[in-house]
């Protein structure tokens, strides 16, 4: 079945209400609203009402609530979606209804703001991309790509904290087993393990730019520059602040038109976890969380991932 546009899809469903339902114009004109509102959220996103998914319906609402959004209105946006799609559903346009088992907006709590999967991979590639963009350069420009680039997939990788990257050592780096020691809050120590990316860009780090970047400008001696037990470090071995890591991320990410921070990044890593099935007690280990209840805002993530294996794979779970 061919898709319509949105603009045919809401003509046909504000006919529907005036003429069939007999719902008064000022209804009519809050179901308007909400329903272009919603248009002009996929249409940014390149997709059509009548090709919806469930995801969608929710990124709207959680972009509604971090947008300051009060409950009670994100609700009648809600509600004018479940009529839009019921409509659509016994007009027999579409074969399953994207606000189905969505809860009440009551029920939520924001999510922190996360990347996108596509943007993330955008954002991990940015250091190099840019690099090669700005042409060749020299061997310190090249050093602090590789650096960049490394950073990124450890905050990826780790769910790493500022902080936890400006304190990382290189003894707590244990590359070879694909793990890092991370003191976070308290001086609590936690073990992150490091996937095959974020190993082959340590990797890299390491036995090429990390000697250049410790050589610096030959403003320090040798014997200076190779005590630095940082792991991360700026020009000449000295310590990266809070705030030029802030920069590097925000560079990287707005190369996918976000402008991210590294908090994001690492809710980033505890979304996308949680979108492919992990534990909420595995998420927390990770993020190095004392209380679970902290690491439950991802709750509604982990039962959308539930409700959606039970539906493919429950031989009671479809309508007969």
């Amino acid at each position: 079945m061919a898709s319509e546009s949105n603009s045919r899809v809401l003509s046909n469903f504000l006919d529907y209400l005036r003429i069939e339902k007999g719902l008064a114009p000022l209804s009519i004109s809050a179901y308007t609203t909400d329903i272009l509102q919603f248009s002009e959220f996929l249409e940014k996103r390149k997709r059509l009402l009548m090709t919806v998914r469930r995801s969608d319906v929710r990124e709207f609402l959680q972009q509604l609530f971090s947008h300051q959004v009060d409950g009670r209105s994100v609700g009648r946006k809600l509600s004018a979606l479940r009529h839009l799609y019921r409509y659509l559903l016994l007009d027999k346009k579409i074969e399953h209804d994207p606000t189905l088992d969505i809860e009440s907006p009551r029920q939520w709590k924001v999510l922190p703001k996360a990347l996108a999967r596509d943007e993330m991979e955008a954002t991990l590639a940015a250091p190099l991309s840019l690099h090669t963009a700005n042409g060749p350069g020299n061997k310190d420009s090249a050093a602090l790509a590789a650096r960049n680039r490394a950073m990124l997939e450890v905050f990826y990788a780790g769910a790493l904290r500022v902080s936890e990257m400006t304190d990382a050592k290189l003894e707590d780096l244990k590359l070879e087993a694909g793990y890092m020691l991370v003191r976070g809050k308290g001086d609590k120590e936690r073990i992150v393990p490091l996937g095959k990316s974020a190993q082959e860009a340590l990797r890299e780090y390491l036995e090429q730019s990390r000697p250049v970047l410790v050589a610096g400008k030959g403003s320090e001696s040798a014997a200076t520059i190779h005590r630095s037990p940082l792991l991360f470090i700026a020009r000449g071995g000295r310590k990266l602040t809070r705030q030029r890591i802030w920069q590097m991320v925000r560079a990287a990410s707005s190369v996918s038109g976000r402008a991210a921070s590294p908090h994001m990044l690492r809710h980033s890593c505890a979304t996308h976890m949680v979108e492919n099935g992990a534990d909420l007690r595995t998420v927390q280990t990770i993020l190095g969380h004392a209380d679970i209840s902290t690491t439950q805002v991802y709750t509604h993530l982990a039962l959308d991932r539930l409700r959606t294996v039970y539906q493919k794979h429950h031989p009671r779970a479809k309508a007969r």
